[in-house]
């Protein structure tokens, strides 16, 4: 099962409708750049390494699209822009389409075959840093199994396959060193209650799912070992973007004294952002907090300030760890060595 793939026959690209889950396993097919650009705001597909294959699937479908109906010269740039900006703070996502980019004039199939490459390595990625990830954390906490919090989703349905923090979890699991998970609910759209909780329920992990306002209560009482979260971006200088709640979660494992970890393809650093000040900020539609599933929760007239991401500094960080290696907190300002050995 992968949250993203290439329908040959069809022509179109398949993804797992993330927000049918936990209650229904339903495809979204995209034979146009509208539909693309829709899937990928409305959460249908998330998570920056499957945004990344969507990036350079997208540019098949934009090229499909335009040779059915005929566009005109330099209308093809035009719509490949509108899938490559369609989640700013999501960095994964310009760069898949910016990798294939250069392939358009040698035919939809080179630049599907450049899409799969990006499937291919990021699935061979994740589970590299996930190997180097449980290595640290054990070394680090010193204990045979640990009790892990994470935040949002990091598994196989926010990449191409296996995970990055979710991913890390699984291996802990496989080497019989993980005693349980507690899960954020996260917002928005509840991704870690409905998504996460999903996936470890498929993968007999012991987990809870909890509220995010209860995280630093259960890291404070010493209910956790280690937190683990992903990435949308991380920056030069080390400062990561991830779902709002990832910096209240730092923030209380670094009064705890627990780390706090951030895993991630190494696709995912900007070495062009300069500092987390330099990310931009999605803002969501205010009504996903002053609603639930169509019914207020607010008063009328209520306005919601609905932030998706926030920024953790990478002084709060512990580890930042890629396929490539983890750097920790004295070198977390000179990331250059996470993106060593990519292509």
């Amino acid at each position: 099962m992968r949250a993203v793939e290439w329908d040959v026959q069809d022509g179109s690209l398949v993804l797992i409708d993330q927000t049918r889950l936990p209650g229904e396993l339903v495809y979204a097919r995209c034979r146009s750049v509208d539909e693309v650009v829709d899937a990928v705001q409305r959460l249908v597909v998330r998570g920056a390494p499957a945004l990344g294959a969507v990036g350079g699937f997208g540019v098949a479908v934009a090229m499909l699209q335009g040779a059915r109906e005929g566009w005109a010269p330099g209308r093809l740039a035009g719509e490949v822009r509108r899938i490559r900006d369609a989640r700013p703070t999501a960095v994964n996502l310009a760069w898949g389409a910016d990798r294939v980019s250069p392939l358009i004039h040698r035919g939809v199939e080179a630049v599907l075959a450049e899409a799969d490459a990006i499937m291919r390595e990021d699935e061979a990625a994740n589970r590299e840093l996930s190997r180097l990830g449980a290595d640290w954390i054990l070394a680090r906490t010193g204990r045979g199994r640990v009790r892990v919090l994470t935040h949002c989703n990091t598994g196989f349905l926010a990449t191409t396959a296996w995970g990055t923090a979710l991913g890390i979890v699984r291996e802990l699991h496989a080497r019989d060193a993980l005693e349980i998970v507690y899960a954020d609910e996260t917002r928005p759209l509840l991704q870690g209650s409905r998504l996460t909780a999903w996936e470890l329920q498929e993968d007999g992990i012991d987990y809870v799912v909890q509220v995010d306002g209860a995280a630093a209560s259960t890291i404070l009482r010493g209910l956790v070992d280690v937190a683990i979260i992903g990435a949308d971006r991380i920056a030069r200088n080390g400062d990561t973007a991830n779902k709002i709640g990832s910096l209240g979660v730092a923030l209380a494992c670094a009064d705890a004294g627990i780390p706090f970890v951030v895993a991630a393809p190494s696709s995912t650093v900007d070495l062009s952002t300069p500092s987390g000040d330099d990310i931009h900020i999605e803002l969501r539609d205010g009504a996903e907090v002053t609603s639930l599933a169509g019914v207020a929760t607010a008063p009328p007239g209520a306005r919601g300030f609905n932030p998706a991401f926030d920024v953790t500094p990478s002084r709060l960080i512990d580890a930042l760890v890629t396929e490539c290696c983890v750097v920790e907190p004295d070198g977390v300002k000179h990331v250059d060595a996470l993106v060593a050995e990519r292509p």
